[in-house]
């Protein structure tokens, strides 16, 4: 960045003539003019009894001026040349010279003096000598220098500049900072169908533990996970093959495995999603529309934003009670790491909302409404799909109504196929519910429908006991549920 000497005041011009503290005694007038020839005007030069109307033509480069954010253009005015008249004490030779006398019509015209240079450069040289003055007083004191110890000579000396920093260092807690430390723990994924088509798809996954498990989105991986391919590169650029560990569909998370994993792998740390509040700084990593390493900023928009998204495959809906964010998330992202202002994951970034297209992924871009899934939740997941290649779902053993928004979540009637929509002896009918009650908060949530009930439910464990408010027959109540558990995505 160059320093501009604001207000530096700008060298006299050399070429014009000192002023003198006593002006000259003035020589005796002659009774008049002497007789002179009349004389041409030089070539290329003006005559001084003509005005001078032709504005400059040198073109004035645009100057930036200190603290704006337009180059100022400097605009060359037209000069007009006006014959002052003469003064007495001018014609008897006073102080300043008077400019040559104009005859009248007819009389001998004496010599025009050279025309002075036109300065049509004179604002750019005064910008530029300012900006010299602050960015040059170091060499030219070492000039000086120099040039007291060895004599002026007239040959040239050179001033060696300091020796530049051999790395930048950005500070810790910087997004180049956060950013620099995690790339080398992102990866991009590859997934390839077995079929003859070869379909597939570009997400995004993070390194989980040293022993080689990724985490990443369930949609990311799913057209592979059945006789297809699965490969993982990372920011340096090595590529390793892969294969699912374990897949949840309703969570939407997977944890692959590396094929001979390197040794010096470094898990990302893992934060408390729990903890995090609106207004907190995250950072997206991921590869949009195949972009790898991208990063992207933002804020944590809102909490626990009850969402279901679906990967435009004809599967099952996801549900989560998301982090929302404005980072940039698009197509690629899908499996990222959403990180806070230290670097550690928050969330699995999994979807967006994309103008006209609803909930879910898209080739649309981003509009700035993100969701990732809270990494407590995928924390839990993972290790359940880490040990038993399954996931586990917590359940209140009712069906609820997936249609109806605003009025809380309805207990079906019946179930698919005609069976009862609560189960005998499940959690709810433990806790006393029955078809037609409507479910208005879980834990203290508002509830406003099925998909916000499911969302809720899924940010437990089995076996946690939760309140339970409900309104049958207009009238409001509350109860108590110990949630079960349901094993598998079938």
């Amino acid at each position: 960045m160059s320093t501009e000497n604001e207000g530096a005041a700008v060298p006299a011009d050399q070429s014009a003539p000192s002023t003198p503290s006593t002006p000259p005694a003035a020589p005796p007038a002659p009774a008049s003019p002497p007789s002179v020839p009349p004389a041409q005007p030089a070539q290329g030069e003006q005559s001084s009894a003509k005005p001078v109307t032709e504005p400059t033509t040198e073109p004035i480069p645009a100057v930036q001026e200190p603290g704006t954010a337009e180059p100022v253009t400097a605009v060359q005015e037209p000069v007009t040349a006006v014959q002052e008249p003469v003064t007495a004490t001018a014609a008897a030779g006073g102080w300043p010279p008077a400019p040559p006398v104009t005859p009248s019509w007819g009389a001998p015209v004496p010599p025009v003096p050279d025309a002075p240079r036109k300065r049509t450069g004179g604002l750019v040289a005064a910008v530029l000598v300012a900006a010299l003055v602050a960015g040059g007083v170091g060499g030219g004191i070492g000039y000086w220098a120099a040039s007291q110890r060895d004599g002026d000579s007239g040959s040239s000396t050179t001033v060696s500049s300091g020796d530049a920093p051999s790395s930048f260092k950005r500070d810790p807690g910087t997004v180049a900072a956060v950013a620099g430390k995690a790339l080398p723990s992102v990866v991009t994924i590859q997934a390839k169908s077995g079929g003859t088509d070869g379909e597939g798809g570009t997400g995004t996954g993070f390194v989980y533990d040293k022993e080689g498990h990724i985490v990443t989105n369930n949609h990311v991986v799913a057209s592979a996970a059945d006789g297809g391919t699965l490969s993982a590169t990372f920011s340096n650029g090595k590529t390793y093959d892969a294969e699912v560990v374990g897949r949840a569909e309703g969570y939407d998370v997977a944890v692959l495995k590396l094929k001979n994993a390197p040794s010096n792998l470094m898990p990302l740390p893992l934060g408390d999603s729990d903890k995090v509040a609106v207004g907190d700084s995250t950072i997206a990593i991921g590869a949009p529309f195949g972009l790898s390493n991208t990063v992207t900023t933002g804020i944590i928009s809102a909490k626990n934003r009850p969402v279901a998204s679906g990967d435009g495959s004809g599967g099952k809906n996801s549900y989560m009670s998301a982090l929302q964010t404005d980072a940039s998330i698009n197509p690629g992202n899908s499996g990222g790491p959403l990180l806070d202002a230290s670097g550690a994951v928050i969330g699995i970034n999994s979807a967006i909302q994309s103008a006209g297209s609803g909930f879910g992924q898209s080739q649309a871009g981003s509009i700035g409404l993100g969701f990732a899934i809270p990494v407590n939740q995928a924390r839990n997941v993972a290790e359940q799909l880490i040990k038993t290649g399954k996931p586990v779902y917590p359940v209140i053993g009712a069906v609820v109504n997936m249609q109806d928004r605003g009025e809380g979540a309805t207990i079906a009637e019946q179930g698919t196929g005609g069976t009862p929509s609560i189960t005998p002896n499940g959690p709810a009918a433990k806790a006393g519910l029955k078809p037609g009650d409507v479910i208005t908060a879980f834990d203290d949530r508002q509830i406003d429908s099925g998909p916000t009930l499911i969302s809720e439910i899924w940010t437990h464990e089995p076996g946690d006991s939760v309140k339970i408010t409900y309104e049958r027959d207009g009238k409001p109540a509350t109860t108590t549920v110990t949630l079960g558990e349901r094993t598998g995505d079938n």
